[in-house]
């Protein structure tokens, strides 16, 4: 994806902004690929995305991401991945969280925080999880497919 900057000011308020499903459409969590589904801001003035890509060799890992402005990963979730160098060197282990970081875009990782991703291993729950983290408050329409 193509770097945009922004200031830590301008991310962390469109992190915290109430997102809402941009229609009524229904999607399946799918079991390998990608399925990218719409949001909207509360007052439909900022454009989001919700990506969620599961893998089709090694089916533990997963990656659900929060974009705005097309190509900006405001959040991004990483399950079943090898650890994470940071810029400063600092490896973190996975499953771990990227959020973004003024001048260094989603290339910083940190640990999962417990008290909001209760259940690591399980891929729909820390859909749920991350969704609830990145303030989706009115849910896309995802149905759970029969190997999730």
């Amino acid at each position: 994806m193509a770097e945009v900057n922004i200031t830590q000011a301008e991310a962390d308020a469109l992190i915290a902004l109430e997102k809402h499903r941009a229609d009524d459409s229904e999607y399946v969590f799918p079991d390998q690929g990608n399925v990218t589904i719409p949001l909207v801001s509360a007052d439909k003035r900022e454009m989001f995305a919700l990506d969620i890509r599961n893998g089709r060799i090694d089916l533990c890992k997963a990656t659900y991401q929060n974009r705005a402005r097309h190509v900006l990963i405001l959040v991004r979730l990483d399950l079943g991945e090898r650890p994470h160098r940071n810029p400063d060197g600092e490896s973190i282990r996975s499953p771990h969280l990227h959020i973004y970081r003024e001048g260094f875009g989603d290339r910083w990782a940190f640990s999962l925080p417990n008290e909001v991703f209760t259940a690591p291993s399980d891929k729909w729950q820390s859909l749920q999880d991350f969704m609830r983290y990145c303030n989706i408050t009115r849910s896309p329409k995802i149905q759970r497919s029969l190997f999730i």
